[in-house]
């Protein structure tokens, strides 16, 4: 029995047994990545093989050519051991699945190189090993980080397969329009033309100012001496001073200012 008692040592057992006790599915998971590494390593042998054949006849030099050769697979175990540990504390390792992908579809190219490009089988025998390795180590980090925060997390073949979908459509609409065009030219183009002038509208215009005094483009002086061409007592000399006195404050000038125009008007006029 523990110095501090019965109840610190209930405790102490039950942390232990929490501590062994395993998650459901731990030891299927646990299963599943070591037949991870020993179907990795077989995959890895073939690919090193046929990318050590053709490295071979490229560079005729063994030590340079078996390094090569492992260069890319060695990597993608390097991104695979980041990834599952990244995966059992449940962080998030897109890039590293991404690296990879990119490592597997380099080597399944570098593997086809060695293959007869005109046969189908052959092609598919050589490239096959490092794609379905790339698969099946996607899923397992997947998997391994969703049982972690039992959670979800897209596989990285999402994004590849969003971004093939959207290429597949777009060439399809270039090969029904390239179709269609050969078919009726005048009207495709038509339409082709009416949809791009949809698209991209001209901005609008700036509306023309009215005529008047209220004419954005018009100076205080047009103001003034359109207000005195509205006034009654437009052309008399006698009561000049005054309306221009009136008239000013509302065409912003000082009353000197428009006598002076005022003035001008008149003498301008025919007598």
């Amino acid at each position: 029995m523990s110095r501090l008692g019965p109840e610190p040592d209930k405790l102490i057992t039950t942390a232990r047994r929490a501590e062994t006790r395993r998650a459901p599915g731990s030891v299927l998971i646990a299963t599943a990545a070591w037949l991870l590494a020993l179907t990795g390593g077989g995959a890895l042998y073939v690919s090193f093989s046929a990318q050590y054949t053709y490295i071979l006849a490229v560079r005729h030099q063994d030590a340079a050519s078996v390094i090569e050769a492992l260069l890319l697979d060695l990597l993608m175990i390097v991104f695979t051991l980041l990834a599952l540990g990244l995966a059992q504390t449940g962080q998030p390792a897109r890039a590293e699945r991404a690296l990879i992908l990119a490592c597997a579809a380099a080597s399944a190219y570098m593997n086809v190189s060695a293959a007869d490009v005109a046969s189908p089988r052959s092609v598919t025998a050589y490239a096959v090993a490092p794609l379905a390795l790339a698969v099946v180590v996607d899923r397992v980090v997947a998997v391994i980080r969703r049982h972690v925060l039992a959670g979800q997390q897209p596989s990285a073949w999402t994004t590849a397969g969003r971004v093939a979908a959207a290429a597949a459509r777009t060439g399809g609409l270039v090969l029904l329009y390239s179709l269609r065009f050969t078919l009726a030219a005048p009207e495709t183009a038509r339409g082709l033309r009416q949809i791009v002038l949809a698209a991209a509208p001209l901005p609008a215009l700036p509306e023309a100012p009215a005529p008047g005094p209220t004419a954005l483009s018009c100076t205080k002086k047009s103001v003034f001496l359109a207000l005195y061409r509205a006034h009654p007592h437009y052309g008399d000399r006698s009561t000049a001073s005054r309306v221009a006195a009136e008239l000013a404050p509302q065409a912003g000038l000082q009353p000197g200012t428009a006598r002076s125009y005022l003035y001008a008007e008149l003498d301008s006029r025919p007598s």
